[in-house]
């Protein structure tokens, strides 16, 4: 091959073929997968359209995307003592994750909120068209359409995961001077808590209970709301007073459950840490947002049932959800110390989380696919005709094979029989798309993407 053709090869970028001249991607994309949302976006989005909504762009001509702005700076604020790993991580990823209040305590299994807003432009949704997230976890998907200007509708199981939902969601447009004098405060905040919420033993997960004390007591009128869900006739200043009540809660369990898992700091300086971090990230993306927070999308957090969806048929214009990875994660188990404090029976709970019903690997498994057979019936009547759901599922082989009792090579995925399941009510692939996952790789080490669409 002559030097010039070769150099000439090398000097090339794909995306050049890919995109028109001013879309210019932000910095980091690395995968295939992320590629083929950039790719969709090019395709289905205006200039306009890129600029307040775009994933995957950092400019359309000389104008920075929201999404570029909303990600820019410091991603989060760290403790000193972070190690330079996790300062890596933040700095690599600043455009994936961690931004606006996604970074609100580090639920496991969470999305990365990039992909989401990808995903939500390639299933072709708009400002004003309505989202649901029955399986919501830590809120990604409505903190994203909402972002987005799209209404949304999430639903978990967990009472916790209501509430870090819905706290995620308020943090959004809440003031932040009453959180700014609890930091102030902090020693008094967080005997309070620990006398109210209990102080974690390492390995223990139980909690004490010590009637409060001190600076808080001010916020417990209408901080009783805050556990009980009802936030709808408060005034102003008491929805001001239950959402602050549950920034700082949220915090004190984020801290709770590092002092669990960590001794190199004292809980006092964990909650320290934590809770700057949390008004750092509020108030960065409320700068962002300000003067156009009327443009927000309406979220409704709700706990409940996936399989048994309390919503009209086809009323909803989308649905992404990522049901357990099997039976990798014991959420329960993980999340056991927060339900304590809500006063939930995690053996009753238990029962109504898909991936934990079953003594044995058999059970659980026979259970999991009767239980997402019972959610994608629902996903399917309340989809309008035409629209697309799209789920996110990860297979752990090694696991698979042994409740199957045969090699793991030969283990068909749970995106395959997920894909066949919905195909029975009238839900079929589109698109499949695959992502490698970096935090379970011992467990899983691809996740895929199952794009399906309502016949109409």
């Amino acid at each position: 091959m002559p030097e010039s053709k070769l150099k000439t090869a090398l000097s090339d970028n794909i995306e050049d073929h890919l995109f028109p001249l001013g879309r210019e991607l932000v910095p980091n994309i690395g995968d295939v997968y992320e590629l083929q949302l950039a790719f969709y976006e090019n395709l289905l989005l205006s200039d306009a359209e890129l600029l307040r909504n775009g994933a995957y762009f950092a400019k359309v001509g000389e104008k920075y995307t929201r999404h570029f702005l909303m990600c820019a700076g410091e991603p989060v604020k760290l403790p000193d003592h972070s190690s330079s790993r996790l300062k890596s991580f933040f700095g690599e990823n600043i455009f994936r994750t961690g931004y606006a209040t996604h970074g609100l305590f580090p639920y496991r299994g969470k999305f990365h909120p990039q992909m989401i807003k990808g995903l939500i432009n390639a299933m072709g949704l708009k400002p004003g068209q309505k989202v649901l997230d029955p399986m919501m976890g830590s809120g990604t998907v409505p903190v994203e359409a909402a972002l987005m200007g799209m209404d949304s509708l999430g639903l978990d199981a967990s009472p916790f995961c209501r509430f870090m939902a819905q706290t995620k969601i308020d943090a959004l447009t809440m003031p932040l001077k009453r959180a700014r004098g609890a930091f102030d405060n902090i020693d008094d905040v967080f005997n309070y808590f620990q006398k109210q919420v209990g102080k974690p033993a390492p390995g223990s997960k139980t909690r004490s209970q010590r009637p409060p004390r001190g600076y808080m007591e001010v916020m417990e009128p209408a901080a009783e709301y805050v556990t009980s869900g009802d936030l709808n006739n408060l005034s102003k200043t008491d929805r001001e007073t239950a959402n602050t009540y549950a920034f700082l809660l949220l915090a004190y369990l984020d801290s709770a459950g590092y002092s669990e898992r960590s001794s190199r700091k004292s809980p006092i300086d964990q909650f320290r840490a934590i809770l700057e971090r949390y008004i750092f990230v509020a108030e960065k993306i409320q700068a962002v947002l300000s003067g156009t927070e009327s443009d927000l999308g309406v979220a409704k957090i709700l706990e409940g049932d996936a399989r048994d969806l309390p919503f009209e048929d086809e009323s909803i214009d989308g649905i992404i959800f990522s049901p357990p990875y099997s039976f990798a994660i014991d959420y329960l188990e993980n999340d056991s110390f927060h339900l304590n404090f809500l006063g939930v029976d995690t053996n009753e709970l238990r029962e109504k989380m898909v991936g934990l019903r079953g003594r044995t690997l058999n059970n659980k498994f026979e259970f999991y696919l009767e239980d997402m057979g019972k959610i994608l019936s629902e996903c399917a009547r309340v989809l309008r005709n035409e629209a697309i759901c799209t789920i996110i599922v990860g297979t752990n082989n090694n696991q698979l094979g042994k409740v199957l009792g045969i090699p793991p090579e030969k283990v068909r995925g749970l995106h395959q029989l997920l894909a066949e399941s919905a195909a029975s009510y009238g839900m079929h692939k589109i698109k499949l798309l695959s992502r490698p996952i970096t935090g379970m790789s011992n467990t899983m080490r691809r996740e895929y993407i199952i794009l399906l669409q309502k016949d109409a």
